[in-house]
């Protein structure tokens, strides 16, 4: 693993600019508001993983956390996000669509389980053949079912892995505890039964239950805003707006100059929130700082009139690069130790990509034989 490096702060600088020269390349004005539509799902998915992928150079692959900076400072952020959007899209999907309990872990569970097999199967390999690494057949049978129960960046197979097994959790549960009448009620019992395991503390979970704690409320909130969200639709209130927001655009430069403070307070809540994140406070304290600055995320997503091409396809391919970068980076490196921090950074982002759509095209070609 690679522990220092040369002028951080330069080669932050380098990768920032050319990172924003082609964030401006591919934008694209968006076409009309659609609330958390799929595209707009896909890039605040993409900010996520990128968030996270960051974070994880910076602060676990070099003992230098100035490279990278600020960009390295939202893992948490990106978590909740991820967390929140599944949480909002599986309501979304139930109120919309409902399936029956086995339908549903049918088709949630086959779009989890492939191309995460494909991964363990994959580096358990390259670790074994390569690194003469190996590991206990408890611990694998543990991870093909996806339990982790610790997050360690040297001693675990893709220490990440950890937020797979919350996300199952929540996955299994969602369909039992749902109540179509009442999706605000699911998500309360949802966060109970999280807070209820979490103060048990289990054994089984007792090295990675701070992670647990730091997001336990993120789903949930997610299964809540979206049962809102979908009552919202044909209510008094939507009524009401519709009534009154056509009087305030005609004013248009009204409009403007209140997008424009709406848009610069939003922006500064999620630098600040961002920056001062209280990590390493009391637990309730950093969740509720990260939450403010999702949400704060999610609102200045949906009024911007904009779209990011590169936010979106690293949003569609989140969750292989979710899976696949940080055995790469920690343990098969093929950039970093020949090239510059900034160019080495740019090829792995590309690199992810590319191996991402691999991984896709090779699950769907294992569907059509079966």
């Amino acid at each position: 693993m690679i522990t220092s490096i040369n002028n951080p702060v330069q080669a932050t600088q380098i990768f920032l600019v050319l990172l924003v020269l082609v964030l401006i390349i591919t934008l694209r004005k968006r076409k009309s508001f659609e609330g958390l539509s799929v595209n707009l799902t896909q890039e605040l998915k993409g900010f996520a993983i990128l968030a996270i992928v960051f974070s994880h150079i910076s602060y676990s692959l070099f003992n230098e956390n100035k490279f990278l900076f600020p960009l390295n400072i939202a893992a948490g952020v990106g978590v909740n996000l991820f967390l929140f959007l599944s949480g909002y899209g599986l309501v979304m999907s139930a109120l919309k669509k409902p399936l029956p309990v086995f339908q549903f872990y049918k088709r949630r569970l086959l779009k989890l389980y492939p191309p995460f097999w494909l991964t363990i199967i994959l580096f358990l390999g390259l670790d074994f053949f390569i690194l003469s690494r190996t590991y206990s057949l408890s611990y694998i049978g543990q991870a093909l079912i996806g339990f982790f129960s610790r997050a360690d960046i040297t001693m675990d197979l893709n220490s990440p892995l950890w937020y797979f097994t919350i996300i199952v959790f929540y996955y299994f549960l969602f369909p039992l505890v749902f109540w179509r009448k009442q999706p605000w009620i699911s998500a309360i019992i949802l966060y109970l039964i999280g807070y209820l395991i979490i103060r048990e503390n289990p054994d089984s979970i007792w090295r990675v239950i701070h992670l647990y704690k730091l997001h336990i409320l993120a789903f949930p909130l997610g299964v809540l805003i979206g049962s809102l969200v979908f009552n919202y639709k044909g209510s008094w209130l939507e009524i009401q707006v519709n009534n009154i927001w056509p009087k305030i655009t005609r004013l248009k430069f009204i409009n403007i100059a209140i997008y424009c403070v709406f848009i610069a307070f939003l922006s500064w809540l999620v630098g600040y929130t961002a920056y001062f994140s209280h990590v390493g406070d009391k637990r309730w304290i950093e969740e509720t700082v990260s939450l403010v600055t999702g949400g704060a995320l999610i609102l200045l997503f949906l009024i911007k009139k904009i779209e990011s091409r590169l936010l979106y396809w690293f949003g569609f391919f989140s969750y292989e690069v979710y899976l696949l970068h940080w055995p790469i980076l920690s343990r098969f490196d093929i950039f970093y130790f020949w090239l510059p921090a900034w160019m080495a950074t740019i090829l792995y982002l590309v690199f992810f990509l590319g191996i991402s759509w691999s991984m896709r095209w090779l699950i769907s070609k294992i569907k059509i034989l079966n």
